[in-house]
């Protein structure tokens, strides 16, 4: 383990949310204390952590062009269990697949060929999210398995686990960092070792483990190398982080034109139906009113016609209402001359 020299307050600061800090605090074989407290306090096995392997430390000099596209940390611990630990400061289009597929990878491959599926050790995704990726549920720390559609706590198989920590919702109402859990401690330190003096934010997280975890970080400013490497992976955030603003940006912008083109056009398709449908509905009452309107009539040509003891003629059905009124009058007429000119 390195001797870490401690750090003036006006030190470089080191943001661990860069991939390439992140896997070194967190992933350093030099550091296994690091890895295993902060998988123990994020997993909380019932089995805990003792050892741990790092399967792809950064080895030897890398070049800040090589864009070291890989940066997640793989480890392997003394049970065998495999863990894939990895920073994402934007939201990759399909990250759930993603970390699926690199999570199913980390489980077949510890099979050699004639090796029987016994011998299979849980592989664990960890993906600590500076983004909202489940705006459904409030809760920082999501956890996913293999389980039951129909009985929710039947479980198909523990080897395949998911852990999501969306760091903007970590917002605790305590002020008290000494008194956060373990895992708050981490969440903390990944949100504010970036802008505050790491003097006292290992004294507020009052822990050795942590106090390493930042001396690491202080041990990037302090190496050209590694500085080097860690500026070349900020540009890389920064920019891809314009990238992804500018497009939605754009995406919006187009979204809004789109919008109002189908709103302009929806708008004219909905006046077209809604006036259908109104005059539809008109109609309809338009002709329950006629209907009535004729029915009464028909009625009191039915009544005149017995009082006057003739048959109902077929030719009233096809008449108009104006014809029909014709007829009554005259019905009327007839009968107010046989009760000789009585009236109605």
């Amino acid at each position: 383990m390195w001797v870490i020299a401690w750090w003036a307050s006006d030190m470089l600061r080191i943001d661990p949310k860069v991939d390439f800090a992140f896997k070194q605090m967190l992933g350093h074989p030099g550091h296994p204390a690091v890895t295993i407290h902060f998988l123990n306090a994020i997993l909380q096995p019932q089995v805990p952590i003792q050892q741990v392997e790092i399967l792809n430390p950064i080895q030897g000099k890398q070049r800040a062009e090589d864009k070291l596209a890989v940066l997640d940390v793989l480890a392997c611990d003394h049970l065998g269990r495999r863990f894939n630990v990895e920073m994402q400061t934007t939201l990759p289009f399909a990250l759930p697949k993603r970390l699926l597929y690199y999570n199913c990878l980390n489980y077949v491959r510890q099979l050699s060929e004639g090796e029987g599926y016994r011998g299979l050790a849980p592989a664990i995704s960890i993906c600590v999210l500076d983004k909202v990726l489940f705006r459904e549920d409030p809760r920082y720390h999501l956890s996913f398995r293999l389980r039951s559609d129909q009985v929710s706590d039947l479980v198909f198989v523990n080897d395949l686990e998911f852990h999501t920590l969306e760091l903007p919702k970590f917002q605790p109402a305590c002020h008290n960092v000494s008194a956060f859990a373990a895992e708050q401690k981490w969440l903390y330190l990944l949100q504010n070792a970036g802008s505050m003096d790491l003097d006292a934010l290992a004294e507020l997280l009052d822990d050795p483990v942590y106090r390493e975890a930042l001396g690491v970080l202080d041990m990037i400013s302090k190496s050209p190398e590694e500085l080097d490497l860690y500026e070349a992976r900020l540009k890389m955030w920064r920019d891809e982080q314009a990238r992804m603003e500018a497009a939605q940006i754009e995406g919006l912008e187009r979204g809004i034109e789109r919008g109002i083109e189908q709103g302009r056009e929806l708008g004219i398709e909905q006046g077209r139906e809604l006036g259908i449908e109104q005059g539809r509905e008109q109609g309809i009452q338009q002709g329950r009113d006629l209907g009535l309107a004729r029915g009464k009539i028909l009625g009191r040509l039915q009544l005149l016609a017995s009082m006057l003891d003739m048959p109902e003629p077929a030719s009233w059905g096809s008449m108009s209402e104006e014809e029909l009124n014709r007829v009554e009058a005259e019905l009327r007429e007839q009968l107010s001359r046989r009760n000789g000119g009585s009236g109605r």
